[in-house]
């Protein structure tokens, strides 16, 4: 399998919930909002021998008019007509909010027009409901109408190398997945798994619906994973977006 990062850049965050693009070595990190937090997005594309899987979205964030996501992709030689899975951890805008777009006329679009798109039907009821600064309004009405959404229910398998599990740590209904090929594992655990470093200390993060909950889970999956050379994705780590044991 090929992994390939897709960095969308860095941006300070607020209570507002508004991400502002941020720039390492021109911006003065004292002149953030107090409060803020300095965020690294990087949504990533798994390529197996039989499909093009993205995991998670990225915010959506264009330059100069084009989304990043789809210029990082041809950077890459990938069209995004390429896509054939879109896998959704949860719905928080940072991560979903690249899932569809506005065109020149005004008409919702998704952003990778040949892909299903992969979500718990709870986690989207949830957003639904919630509708809060988190979430984009646009994206979660669009997955409720768009006919390529499959709806997961718990833990199963998507085919025969995806393995989705209900995780409940950083969101209610937040998921992971687990993608296998040749003896070969990844592993994606969203905002439940996002930087190296927490995998390796025990942190409760404040912005978890249950922090303790996310530790645990954190825990069980190094446990797991790190003796047995699983390749880990750390989608707001853009210094060291994989990691796998090599000792």
């Amino acid at each position: 399998m090929q992994i390939i990062p897709l960095p969308e850049g860095v941006f300070t965050v607020g209570r507002s919930k508004i991400f502002e693009p941020f720039m390492l070595g021109q911006d003065d990190l004292q002149q953030r909002p107090a409060g803020s937090l300095l965020v690294e997005v990087q949504p990533f594309l798994v390529i197996t021998e039989n499909d093009y899987i993205l995991l998670d979205t990225g915010l959506g964030f264009k330059k100069n008019g084009v989304l990043q996501i789809h210029e990082n992709l041809k950077q890459h030689g990938i069209p995004p007509e390429k896509i054939t899975k879109v896998l959704l951890s949860h719905l928080h805008k940072d991560h979903a909010g690249g899932i569809c777009y506005l065109d020149g006329n005004g008409k919702i679009q998704p952003t990778f027009p040949m892909a299903s798109y992969y979500i718990q039907q709870k986690e989207l009821a949830f957003a639904s409901e919630k509708q809060g600064a988190s979430y984009v309004p646009q994206t979660i009405s669009f997955l409720k109408e768009y006919d390529k959404v499959i709806i997961l229910e718990g833990d199963g398998e998507i085919g025969q190398n995806i393995q989705y599990n209900l995780s409940g740590g950083h969101t209610p209904f937040h998921q992971v997945f687990k993608i296998t090929e040749n003896e070969e594992t990844i592993f994606y655990g969203g905002d439940e798994a996002p930087q190296l470093q927490q995998m390796k200390y025990k942190v409760i993060a404040k912005y978890d619906f249950d922090g303790r909950k996310s530790m645990q889970l954190r825990q069980e999956w190094w446990q797991q994973g790190n003796p047995g050379k699983w390749s880990f994705l750390f989608y707001h780590d853009v210094k060291k977006p994989v990691y796998k044991n090599m000792v």
